[in-house]
């Protein structure tokens, strides 16, 4: 992922504030796929259309691709970084982002070096997939799910720590070269932890990491 990535001060310019908004319509299901190279992530659940937020950015270049589409009540969105080189001197980049609450959620994020700070917890996830390059991911699950859904973590070199929602049964795993795994607030069993509720429980959350993660704190 970070192939792209070297530090090599790009062009910069003004700064920009680009407001970005997607409907919500008659959408009752969406995938929705966030790929962002380099910079820096917030990703919240509250947005009273599908999709809303801003990307702050001073290089032109860099302005993000959004693109949607809709079958009957099935939506999908993907925004995208341009392919660039380099995230050293002056460059500012930020997406400030929003999803609904009421639609059940396939999404995928792709975060490379920086940082993202994603809370999750209030959205109707279904499914969950991030994958990490260098940087440091915070995903705070800390919610009332109404449903089951899976949570898939993978890549590079970076930090995620990871707070899980409270009432729901937990199952969590960790394959692959990761540097170091701190679990609190669950029970090892062999070869991955869980809590008292799982499979016990009217939602459970099934947990998954792998690849070569330098660090993951894992908060029940």
């Amino acid at each position: 992922m970070l192939a792209g990535c070297e530090f090599d001060h790009p062009q910069t310019g003004p700064l920009r504030d680009d407001p970005v908004s997607i409907d919500l319509g008659n959408a009752e299901r969406a995938n929705v796929e966030l790929d962002m190279g380099a910079g820096e992530m917030t990703l919240n659940s509250g947005a009273q259309k599908l999709l809303e937020g801003t990307f702050e950015y001073n290089v032109p270049e860099w302005k993000p691709t959004v693109r949607n589409s809709t079958s009957d009540s099935h939506v999908t969105v993907t925004i995208q970084q341009p392919s660039h080189r380099g995230f050293g001197g002056n460059a500012h980049y930020r997406w400030d982002l929003k999803l609904n609450n009421s639609v059940l959620l396939d999404l995928a994020l792709h975060c490379g070096a920086g940082q993202a700070q994603l809370n999750l917890g209030d959205l109707k996830l279904r499914d969950l997939n991030v994958q990490m390059g260098a940087g440091e991911v915070r995903l705070d699950l800390r919610g009332k799910p109404s449903r089951d859904y899976d949570v898939n973590i993978s890549g590079g070199v970076g930090q995620a720590t990871i707070n899980l929602p409270e009432g729901v049964g937990v199952y969590a795993e960790a394959h692959g070269g990761i540097g170091s795994v701190n679990v609190t607030g669950l029970e090892k069993r062999g070869d991955h932890w869980e809590n008292t509720l799982y499979d016990n429980s009217k939602v459970n959350l099934r947990l998954k990491v792998q690849g070569g993660i330098g660090e993951i704190r894992i908060i029940g």
